[in-house]
């Protein structure tokens, strides 16, 4: 039972192990949800790469779902990229679709959201940001750095506008984790205060047993509307690195 609603977040080991008495080698209960994400993540595309040669006319809902997907991806693509995106929708297709998992499976009870932590949001950030950022200047080469300068700027006012712009840049993977994982916290964080409230109302006994059902169908409310953060968010993840990707394609 936790006595804080920020003790869901803890990592805490499952089987210890040290190398050599001060490398923590542990296996915490994230890594499992990782390698368990991984492990769905590999089933879907095992699934999609069978069906691939027999798809039905009339698709089965595990086809229609994956189906919706891809061309949420595809229009997400052209609308914000162009035609030139397509090259990259295999990366954006599993960067959103592991997203998607893993906002899910931490909604299931007794789960673990690896999404609310900052380190596992900042690092899918800083190795998309990185990657295109090395697109951009296989691209542009030294004129990638128009991307710091706004067209059309004097010199005077360029002076002003660049460290702004080279700091707003900098800012990007960070403000895109802190998103991604501030909303996930903020909502797990939540239910569980509703639930606890509930379980202490449940405890009291007398006439609040029975009003321990009012915060347990906010909390049910609740988990449908985390439902649809955990999907929006993943898709707002997704659409900005499309934004920043078009960014790197184009320049100003």
């Amino acid at each position: 039972m936790f006595f804080s609603p920020l003790e869901q977040f803890q990592i805490l080991p499952v089987f210890s192990f040290y190398f050599i008495n001060f490398i923590d080698l542990s296996i915490t209960h994230s890594l499992i949800i990782i390698l368990f994400t991984l492990l769905v993540f590999s089933f879907i595309f095992f699934k999609i790469l069978k069906n691939n040669a027999n798809m039905f006319l009339v698709p089965n809902r595990f086809q229609l779902i994956i189906e919706s997907i891809f061309f949420i991806v595809l229009r997400l693509i052209i609308d914000n990229i162009g035609l030139q995106g397509k090259h990259f929708f295999q990366y954006i297709f599993t960067l959103f679709l592991f997203l998607i998992l893993a906002n899910l499976i931490g909604l299931i009870p007794f789960s673990f959201t690896i999404t609310s932590h900052l380190v596992v949001a900042l690092f899918l950030a800083l190795g998309t940001f990185f990657a295109i950022n090395i697109i951009c200047f296989k691209k542009h080469s030294l004129h990638s750095f128009s991307l710091f300068l706004p067209g059309g700027s004097s010199i005077a006012l360029s002076l002003l506008l660049i460290p702004i712009e080279i700091v707003s840049y900098i800012f990007r993977p960070i403000s895109l984790s802190v998103r991604l994982f501030a909303n996930m916290m903020a909502g797990h964080t939540l239910l569980k205060v509703i639930a606890g409230f509930a379980w202490s109302m449940m405890l009291s006994g007398g006439g609040l047993i029975i009003a321990h059902f009012i915060p347990i169908i906010i909390l049910t409310i609740l988990m449908a509307l985390e439902f649809g953060v955990a999907m929006i968010q993943a898709y707002v993840f997704t659409i900005l690195i499309c934004i920043y990707l078009k960014d790197a394609l184009f320049l100003h």
